[in-house]
């Protein structure tokens, strides 16, 4: 009972945190910059984050095919396209931001009869992919520390510094200790021994990594692509190479936990990252407004899947109109056929 009420308050808290840093940035700020988020997307942004969007989703899904078919269940890419975008637009419409992750773990793992290590298949992925946007965020961020804002250098350092400790351990255990564990007279260590194989088969593996890595880089550099066209839309115009370690630094703050579909840390960061790039935070705020606009149209084919079943069930229990038949004489068919459409007497 009490672990399900730790649950409950730490999902609130983070949405209050969101709300709260977004709240923040209406009081200094002003409206203006997130209406100017809405005003300057056009038909071209829209379009460009729709091939944007289906460039990093089929990345995003190929990932999660190779990790899942390395732990013996079947997915094929376009079912692993459909469910991600349906994961994709489920994450950006509800406040948690990963229920749509939730859904497609459970979804899957009950579709192949294994839900636990279709949950793991999900959470190896998504890990994976935070590992690759970490691995390219720091050095970016280490050739540039500039526009990491004073105050938040140590939290910078610090994260990576744990993130990267958490890989290098559980890579160790899973391949120097999980075999060990596998007839452990430990119901705790048989189970952790099944994860850490599947981290060992999905991940580590020489067949897994290079592909799981190679997906991952391309992921982000989708994503990347999205960010500078919001910032673009935004009256941005500086240098690509000025822009990057921005929105690098932007998309790092996404990985963090407090959010509402998304939004709360993307935009605060933006704001100050742009401030102490020297561009304008109110432009760092709008860019990061824009992107958020931008990836929410990039997950609408996945509202298309996620209604389609239930078009398809409606459609299905339609009742069928039926339209009554005259019967024609045969003198009429006759004498259509002979050419005399009045049936006048030659």
């Amino acid at each position: 009972m009490d672990e399900i009420v730790n649950r409950t308050m730490w999902a609130w808290s983070r949405m209050l945190i969101g709300m709260g840093i977004i709240g923040v940035l209406l009081w200094q700020l002003g409206t203006g910059a997130f209406l100017d988020g809405l005003r300057v997307i056009d038909a071209r942004t829209v379009l460009a984050a729709l091939a944007i969007g289906l460039g990093t989703t089929v990345c995003s899904a190929g990932r999660w095919c190779l990790v899942a078919r390395r732990l013996g269940l079947r997915l094929s890419l376009r079912g692993g396209v459909e469910a991600y975008y349906r994961a994709l637009f489920l994450n950006a419409v509800l406040p948690a931001g990963v229920l749509g992750d939730v859904h497609r773990a459970v979804r899957h793992g009950r579709q192949e009869g294994d839900v636990g290590r279709g949950v793991r298949a999900v959470m190896l992925e998504r890990f994976a992919g935070q590992v690759v946007v970490v691995g390219i965020a720091v050095p970016v961020l280490l050739a540039r520390p500039a526009v990491v804002p004073a105050r938040f250098h140590g939290a910078v350092v610090t994260s990576a510094a744990v993130v990267a400790a958490v890989t290098v351990a559980a890579s160790a255990v899973a391949v120097l200790v999980g075999r060990r564990w596998t007839h452990s007279g430990s119901r705790w260590r048989r189970a952790s021994a099944v994860s850490l194989g599947d981290l060992r088969r999905g991940l580590l593996a020489r067949d897994a990594w290079p592909g799981v890595a190679l997906l991952s880089v391309l992921a982000f550099a989708g994503h990347l692509a999205l960010f500078l066209v919001a910032a673009r839309a935004a009256g941005a115009d500086a240098p690509v190479a000025r822009l990057l370690p921005l929105m690098v630094l932007t998309l790092l703050a996404m990985g963090v936990p407090v959010n509402v579909g998304g939004w709360g840390p993307r935009e605060g960061v933006a704001a100050l990252a742009f401030a102490a790039a020297g561009l304008s935070a109110a432009q760092g705020l709008t860019a990061a407004v824009v992107f958020g606009v931008l990836a929410l149209v990039a997950s609408l084919p996945g509202a298309v899947v996620l209604l389609r079943p239930v078009v398809a069930r409606r459609v299905a229990t339609l009742p069928l109109r039926r339209v009554p038949v005259r019967p024609v004489p045969v003198r009429r068919i006759a004498t259509l056929l002979a050419g005399r459409p009045d049936g006048s007497p030659s």
